[in-house]
């Protein structure tokens, strides 16, 4: 099989997802941080897609309102930008907790280079940056902006705006856009606790290796036991 950046391939196998290996114990804190891990993945996407379900239809509006009277424009691109941008944190954490997650699943013993650990330090820093960051600021906008019309009379903007349907100018009334911001703010904890404890592993390794305290002197019986580990530690 393959060895790709010192990735033994054959250590990805589907017996690895059952419960008896993912949930051991042989390795330390392995069980929490995979559940803080998918806390911090699932919070954000979700946040994400139903941002994304608000952002599409501000975006709909906009081009409704210019399509059926020229010279009007629809205002709302402070809304369309911090969706955008959340859009970009929740990827940008399901790609670095859900790299940590598989990684620490098919290969818990590999050995990482410094330069290695230094990125997965600063990604995951990082994710905290970004996540706190889209949580202030989708929150604010959320809670004092509104959308506005320009080109156009009064009259004929409310008139556009109920022909289209949906997407309330203010954009606190927005159901989709206020679950975006309150599956947002449980992720920014979960990404956090997800940080420090990728840090206090990074820690553990080196001071100890990867395993639990109480299972570095037993040895494994396999891949497919419950005590299971490779039996090759690969290196990146």
């Amino acid at each position: 099989m393959a060895v790709i950046w010192g990735l033994d391939l054959k250590e990805m196998q589907w017996g690895k997802f059952k419960n008896s290996y993912m949930w051991s114990n042989m390795y330390h804190q392995r069980r929490t941080r995979f559940i803080v891990y998918q806390l911090a993945m699932i919070f954000c996407v979700v946040s994400e897609s139903l941002g994304t379900a608000a952002l599409s239809d501000y975006v709909d509006q906009q081009d409704f309102v210019t399509r059926n009277s020229p010279g009007a424009t629809v205002h709302n691109n402070n809304f369309v930008g911090i969706a955008s941008y959340n859009i970009f944190v929740g990827i940008y954490v399901a790609t670095i907790f859900g790299s940590a997650f598989f990684f620490d699943l098919f290969w818990p013993e590999r050995m990482e280079s410094k330069p290695v650990k230094l990125a997965w330090r600063i990604c995951s820093i990082l994710a905290c940056m970004f996540t706190l960051s889209a949580a202030l600021a989708y929150t604010v906008i959320l809670a004092t902006k509104s959308a506005y019309v320009t080109g156009t009379d009064a009259a004929n903007a409310q008139r556009l705006l109920a022909e289209y349907g949906g997407s309330p100018m203010k954009y606190r009334d927005n159901g989709r856009a206020i679950a975006s911001v309150v599956f947002l703010w449980p992720g920014m904890v979960a990404t956090f606790a997800s940080t420090a404890l990728l840090w206090h592993s990074l820690k553990h390794i080196d001071a100890h290796g990867p395993k639990s305290t109480h299972a570095r002197g037993e040895k494994p019986d396999g891949v497919d036991g419950s005590r299971d580990a490779p039996s090759n530690p690969t290196s990146v």
